[in-house]
């Protein structure tokens, strides 16, 4: 397993790069299908954020669909320790699943599954992801508009159901997600109401 850290605009010591790699050892025990895990660093400037200044984003890459949890902090090490574990709760959720879908050799309800708590969603700007084979661009601020785009990204998608979607949009602990419907063929969003309760959007033909 190969765990690369990189920081965003900063160097990261090699003393933080080791202890990531501590940190990050016990996590291959929940699935020995990881391939590399992403760790990226990053300072949040403004002054007013500086209670929670520092950012670290996480993402397991596997065979299976992307894993990922971040978590902002007073100080890199504190943020680590909150990142870690919610993938950590994440990556034990999706072994579990695996072994129940295993055992009776059908989808079960997600709910049925592995209940989320929603106390562990991380309320991170919202960004969409789906598995792999993707690409980031990052964008220089356009000086005459108001707002800019900050990054974009683009994913291959691979057909899924509603219920895939869902479980992966609990595996990126974000509030939306976007993917190919196996069943209409047309792009759609997976996103989280209230407590357990769903919606999901269509495009139209």
């Amino acid at each position: 397993m190969e765990i690369v850290v990189k920081g965003r605009n900063l160097e990261v010591p090699d003393h933080y790069r080791q202890h990531v790699a501590d940190k990050l050892d016990k996590l291959e025990r929940y699935d020995q299908k990881i391939i590399r895990i992403d760790v990226e660093l990053s300072h949040e400037r403004n002054p007013r954020q500086s209670d929670n200044c520092q950012r670290i984003e996480i993402t397991c890459v596997s065979r299976g669909p992307a894993i990922r949890a971040e978590a902002c902090a007073q100080d890199f090490y504190a943020a680590l320790d909150m990142a870690v574990n919610k993938l950590e709760g994440r990556l034990r959720r999706s072994a579990d699943r695996r072994r129940i879908h295993r055992g009776r050799h059908a989808p079960v309800p997600l709910g049925a599954a592995a209940p989320f708590d929603p106390a562990e969603l991380f309320t991170a700007p919202l960004t969409t992801v789906l598995p792999a084979r993707s690409a980031v661009v990052e964008e220089e601020p356009d000086e005459d508009q108001p707002w800019h785009i900050a990054r974009t990204k683009e994913h291959a998608a691979e057909p899924m159901t509603v219920e895939d979607a869902l479980s992966q949009m609990e595996l990126v602990g974000h509030d939306f997600f976007l993917f190919l419907d196996k069943d209409s063929g047309r792009p759609s969003v997976v996103y989280r109401r209230k407590a357990y309760d769903y919606g999901v959007i269509s495009l139209a033909a």
